[in-house]
């Protein structure tokens, strides 16, 4: 669905900036540079495996400097904490206490983080971040080593905090594919009681 999504934007782009001479067509090499998006099954995951111990050390070269020491937040947001919080009138929206997917995680950092350099870390560093991330939450183990097949298994909090769309106009799949979101703090559980 994630592919068909990409040719479908790339295709309308194309015939608005040729239908109304706005905008240009994307090029293939821009297209390719956005890279596939990760499916909460993990489908699309790359090679590659990190762990907690070598996920402290990239994130305190890399992402301690806007999330602080230990992700408690500093000029970026809290990225641990906040289990528990989703249904008082001060919900704290982090990793540990919203994301329903570990597999989002792991594609908000490689599309979006570093703030300064997104992009810049390689598939295992990934890994190893998520995994450090993850264990500061509670959500696994110090030992565990996360990968293409280890991190779809992982089971986020709130991953059953999300409800179906009830809209007719969204079709069916609108809850499997919230995680999508999540990076931009959208869902779909707006207005619904979601499980803490």
């Amino acid at each position: 669905m994630w592919k068909l999504s990409v040719v479908v934007l790339a295709g309308a782009a194309t015939l608005l900036a040729q239908t109304y001479g706005i905008g240009r067509p994307a090029t293939p090499e821009q297209i390719r540079d956005l890279g596939a998006a990760i499916a909460p099954d993990g489908t699309g995951l790359p090679e590659g495996s990190g762990t907690v111990a070598a996920g402290r050390e990239v994130f305190a070269a890399r992402c301690s400097k806007c999330h602080g020491e230990k992700a408690e937040g500093a000029v970026g947001p809290a990225l641990v904490g906040g289990q528990g919080t989703l249904a008082t009138a001060k919900p704290v929206k982090t990793v540990g206490s919203f994301w329903p997917y570990s597999t989002t995680v792991w594609d908000y950092v490689n599309r979006a983080m570093p703030f300064d350099q997104p992009g810049l870390l390689k598939p295992p560093e990934i890994y190893a971040v998520v995994a450090y991330i993850l264990n500061l939450n509670g959500i696994i183990g110090s030992d565990q080593v996360m990968d293409a097949k280890s991190l779809p298994k992982v089971k986020m909090p709130n991953r059953d905090g999300f409800v179906a769309d009830p809209r007719p106009d969204v079709g069916n799949n609108v809850g499997n594919n919230v995680g999508n979101n999540v990076g931009n703090n959208v869902g779909n559980n707006v207005g619904k009681k979601a499980k803490r």
